[in-house]
């Protein structure tokens, strides 16, 4: 044992595997949450809704030549 002279050089091991996944999850679940009322409330902001076109019968058109 020839290194028992009190000093020791200490190494920290901070392991980063698998860190950062809930940041993904929260991304995914709130485009998600998002989809969802949109369709929801897609009758209130305009979307889906069915929107008739009125189309007349007749058309009178009237051309004046000089």
């Amino acid at each position: 044992m020839a290194d028992d002279d009190g000093e020791r050089e200490r190494t920290t091991i901070v392991e980063t595997g698998g860190g950062g996944g809930g940041g993904v999850l929260a991304v995914v679940l709130l485009i998600i949450v998002v989809l969802v009322l949109l369709y929801v409330f897609r009758a209130d902001l305009g979307f889906g809704s069915k929107s008739t076109v009125e189309i007349p019968n007749k058309i009178d058109v009237n051309v004046n030549h000089s």
